[in-house]
């Protein structure tokens, strides 16, 4: 009888040690502070081990046109929608994760500019010396947003784009003069160790949101655990992770 009862403690032990599972997550990287923060919940309360591959929107169109496969996707609609089309991803599974606006960054130290209103935006973007931001998402916003604000020529000739926000806070850390950046808020709050601040959120008027949703990939080899993490985003404890992040 004590070896039975010694059998039936030890057996759910051994029933989670088999279920836990690396589940491999393509996502766009300006989700990372709460992907990373849910990825800690994931695996206190389930055991699963998220691995995780932050990459640019474009990117991710790339790399799957390449025909990489992962568990599962982390994306805008609009990329989930050509991975759904191109029989990439389950669209059935999707679930909405969050979203997340963009903000303006300067170096530690410098002069904050007058983002209050879009005229006063307006006014700084050309007095500033450089402007700084990416060719993803949040840059192909901005683009539109300074032709309708009929200044996108003026500024072309002092505007450096990089494929990523990692590089922007890189180069906007590192200036001398009178930069302005641009950049999702959530990768912003996570660099302001490394020599950057946010000055704010872009002007209401002109805020944009870049939504991102999860979804199963068709190629994986676990869907029961993909499915499991896909449900823990909806969770209570989910939602608190992705927030943490800056993750409306």
């Amino acid at each position: 009888m004590k070896r039975f009862l010694a059998a039936l403690l030890i057996m759910p032990l051994l029933y989670a040690t088999v279920l836990a599972a690396d589940v491999e997550v393509m996502s766009a990287g300006a989700i990372g502070p709460g992907l990373l923060a849910f990825a800690q919940t994931v695996k206190r309360e389930t055991g699963h081990v998220l691995t995780i591959y932050f990459n640019t929107a474009p990117q991710i169109a790339a790399r799957l046109a390449a025909g990489e496969t992962y568990d599962m996707l982390i994306a805008p609609p609009e990329a989930i929608d050509r991975a759904a089309k191109d029989g990439k991803v389950a669209a059935e599974t999707r679930v909405p994760v969050g979203r997340v606006g963009a903000g303006v960054v300067v170096r530690n130290g410098a002069s904050v500019p007058d983002i209050a209103s879009v005229d006063a935006l307006k006014q700084a973007l050309l007095a500033a010396d450089s402007v700084v931001y990416n060719t993803a998402s949040t840059g192909i916003y901005l683009d539109k947003l300074f032709d309708k604000m009929v200044i996108l020529a003026q500024l072309k000739a002092k505007t450096t784009r990089y494929p990523d926000g990692a590089a922007v806070m890189e180069h906007v850390s590192k200036g001398k003069g009178n930069e302005i950046g641009f950049g999702a808020i959530t990768e912003i709050k996570a660099s302001e160790t490394k020599g950057v601040k946010l000055v704010g959120p872009l002007p209401a008027d002109v805020q944009n949101y870049t939504s991102y949703e999860a979804v199963m990939m068709t190629g994986t080899t676990s869907p029961d655990v993909v499915k499991a993490v896909l449900n823990q985003i909806a969770t209570p404890a989910g939602k608190a992770a992705f927030a943490s992040g800056g993750v409306e």
